[in-house]
């Protein structure tokens, strides 16, 4: 007797699923090439790109899920949120965005773009960019600036703490644009944010800003939580990828919000779910 058996998955779902496999059967080529028949524990490595066929895919993925679903259960339960569902962490995560270019003065009243709150201030001797979250929601946030007039010496003004990863439903933020010269003004170019769930921002309030390509003059004030330890380094494959725009932020963070840094890589044909929509 014969029984076909047919499982219906989400295109989002089926990207995990590839994602995941790639990573599993990287991890197992090396621990048999380099290790023999000595058994170790599972190491997940950058996927390569796969070309067979959907139905040979899901059936390599069988035990790839499984995986996955056990760091959601240990990292949920480390973050104190409650486990999220496989549908759950493969969802479209809500993103906004402003390109128009902006000018904010100093004195000038708040202005809101994108769902997020800008004002400047001068604080000690550099000009600051205040950002108050205004979504309702956590959220990751990208905000590209520049100093006006254009100046050098930006990074000699001394930073300000704070998370240039993650803000809170209600937070608020302040950076140090650049050392305080009389007359500035500060144009934003870009806002983007993508709002999260709670699991996805413990993921990513663990994430060091390179790995999102976020500017290393802003990036430098950047304090996230006790004890992460994920690597801040990255490949000249991605930063090519990011100069080139074939790699953006919103990428890497949405993968970085489905996947643990501390053991998963950025796979360069990696893109933002439901980004083509």
């Amino acid at each position: 007797m014969y029984v076909e058996l047919v499982v219906a998955i989400t295109d989002a779902q089926f990207k995990i699923g590839v994602v995941a496999t790639g990573i599993a059967l990287a991890a197992m080529i090396s621990v048999g090439r380099f290790c023999g028949s000595v058994s170790l524990p599972p190491k997940p490595l950058p996927p390569a790109t796969v070309s067979n066929t959907p139905s040979e895919l899901i059936a390599q993925a069988a035990a790839a899920p499984a995986v996955y679903k056990d760091y959601l259960a240990k990292d949920a339960a480390a973050a104190g949120v409650a486990v999220p569902t496989l549908d759950e962490m493969t969802r479209k995560l809500p993103y906004r965005f402003n390109d128009k270019r902006w000018i904010l003065e100093l004195d000038q009243p708040a202005i809101e773009i994108a769902g997020l709150k800008l004002a400047i201030t001068r604080s000690r001797e550099g000009l600051a960019l205040e950002i108050e979250n205004a979504t309702g929601a956590e959220i990751s946030y990208n905000i590209v600036s520049a100093p006006q007039p254009t100046t050098s010496g930006c990074n000699s003004a001394q930073a300000l703490p704070f998370n240039a990863m993650v803000l809170a439903k209600g937070g608020r933020a302040k950076r140090i644009e650049c050392a305080w010269r009389a007359g500035m003004s500060l144009a934003i170019t870009r806002v983007e944010l993508v709002e999260l769930s709670p699991l996805s921002a413990w993921y990513l309030d663990r994430v060091p800003p390179p790995l999102v390509g976020l500017d290393p003059r802003i990036a430098r004030g950047h304090r996230g939580p006790d004890g992460a330890n994920c690597s801040a380094i990255t490949s000249h494959a991605l930063e090519s990828g990011l100069k080139s725009g074939e790699i953006v932020w919103r990428d890497l963070v949405d993968f970085y919000a489905r996947y643990r840094c501390q053991t998963y890589q950025f796979p360069l044909i990696y893109r933002a779910v439901g980004k083509e929509s």
